[in-house]
């Protein structure tokens, strides 16, 4: 459907049927996909390789420093751009070329450096890809479809990582040997999914901008960037100006960012070492025991994302009644919980109970702080603040990843169970700082 009315920027934009919506956010399930594969295989890859537990973390900094890098000013330049695809739309498909490459290679890594190598790759792929997008979602819909389209994308977040996850598993039930591995140790249900998610990557994302493509800048809009054209030099200005401009609910926003995120991250590099001992009362990644809980960290993680895709659904009508941020706030608390409970269970259905509140808090976390950043900042700058947002991403993942190697001997006694704790507890100090976002402000709803 290509638009004949309306402007990028103007306050007055062409409604789309949800249909449209949820073709524009499709590129996501392939995205997100590729996030999936990598937070339910990387760190049994980096096992099967010969990483040491408490390094794992130093082993994922790919990911948020190429965020730190490449997101702002992706954004910024995005903000600038004038080709003839679009303003978001390049960015997001050379994005998605690389990505495709980089999930082909990965699970044929014969050594832990080439593998850490590839990651670093795939997560700058990823970053150029994600925040042009959303800005591209935040530039098409009208202010109150917004929520939809943003919760739509959590929607297909929680879908693309149900299946991603549970891509081994079926490979398995599909008739292939859970055992079968190659001289490095990687089973091959864990190269096959991996080539699904590379071809899921770009043929979703070509499908999204063919079916909802940009719409076309105003003239007086066009006219003001000719005027100023796109250089390395003009994109770093911007970025600084909005620094320093940022709204004061958006600063405020960091510390719940800070609290969710680190969470997060310690999650997804400890649950399968985590519940190989609970399980199995097992630390060796080399053994058949710790190959069969990577299969069950990926079932439960599908059934969590499954949990995730529903809940963005449901929480679409809360937020607009409620507000985002008091739906954020009780999605936070519910993941805490479940985090802090899943060290103390033994039983492997039990842990599915658990699984709902992780899944809660992962919906939560994918749609409502883009509901809430988007009433915070001027439509114009979508890009560069997008970019800047998912510095509040990108910064608890590095210090997470450089200081849990640090205690994670003297004060968690080398042991991922641990881990799981301290991010349960952060995540409920998440949730009381999204609470207190917005005081002393108008609030962000």
């Amino acid at each position: 459907m290509r638009p004949t009315t309306g402007t990028a920027r103007g306050a007055s934009r062409p409604r789309l049927s949800l249909a449209r919506i949820v073709e524009m956010n499709l590129g996501f399930l392939g995205l997100q996909f590729s996030f999936g594969l990598q937070q339910a295989n990387m760190a049994p890859i980096y096992g099967y390789l010969g990483a040491d537990e408490a390094t794992l973390p130093l082993l994922w900094l790919a990911g948020p420093v190429t965020g730190l890098l490449v997101q702002p000013l992706i954004g910024a330049m995005s903000d600038r751009t004038t080709s003839r695809l679009g303003r978001r739309t390049p960015y997001f498909l050379v994005g998605a070329v690389l990505c495709s490459l980089c999930l082909f290679a990965m699970p044929y890594s014969r050594a832990l450096w080439i593998a850490a190598s590839l990651l670093w790759v795939l997560d700058a792929a990823n970053n150029v890809t994600m925040e042009p997008y959303r800005a591209y979602v935040g530039d098409r819909l009208a202010p109150d479809q917004r929520p939809t389209g943003f919760l739509t994308q959590s929607a297909f977040t929680g879908l693309a990582q149900t299946l991603s996850y549970l891509a081994p598993s079926l490979l398995v039930w599909f008739g292939l040997d859970k055992d079968a591995v190659d001289a490095n140790g990687i089973p091959d249900i864990t190269r096959i999914a991996f080539v699904i998610g590379a071809v899921l990557s770009l043929s979703t994302i070509l499908w999204s901008v063919w079916r909802v493509p940009e719409l076309p800048l105003p003239a007086e809009e066009r006219a003001r960037l000719e005027a100023e054209p796109l250089t390395l030099r003009s994109a770093l200005a911007d970025l600084r100006t909005a620094l320093l401009e940022m709204p004061r609910p958006m600063r405020q926003l960091a510390l719940a960012m800070l609290c969710q995120w680190y969470a997060m991250f310690a999650y997804w590099q400890f649950i399968a070492f985590a519940l190989a001992r609970s399980l199995h009362d097992t630390a060796d990644a080399t053994s058949q025991a710790f190959r069969d809980t990577a299969l069950t960290v990926g079932q439960l993680g599908a059934f969590y994302n499954a949990v995730a895709f529903v809940a963005a659904l449901a929480l679409m009508p809360l937020a607009r009644r409620h507000g985002a941020k008091r739906v954020h706030a009780c999605c936070l608390a519910a993941s805490g919980a479940a985090m802090l409970a899943i060290p103390a269970i033994g039983q492997e259905a039990w842990l599915y109970v658990a699984m709902v509140g992780i899944g809660i808090g992962w919906a939560g976390m994918m749609g409502n702080p883009y509901v809430m950043l988007t009433d915070m900042i001027p439509p114009e700058r979508n890009g560069v603040y997008m970019g800047i947002f998912n510095m509040f991403i990108v910064i608890p993942m590095m210090i997470e990843s450089l200081s849990i190697p640090l205690f994670y001997h003297n004060l968690l006694g080398g042991d991922a169970r641990a881990v799981l704790v301290l991010a349960g507890a952060l995540m409920l100090l998440g949730a009381i700082a999204t609470v207190m976002v917005g005081r002393g402000a108008r609030a962000a709803r």
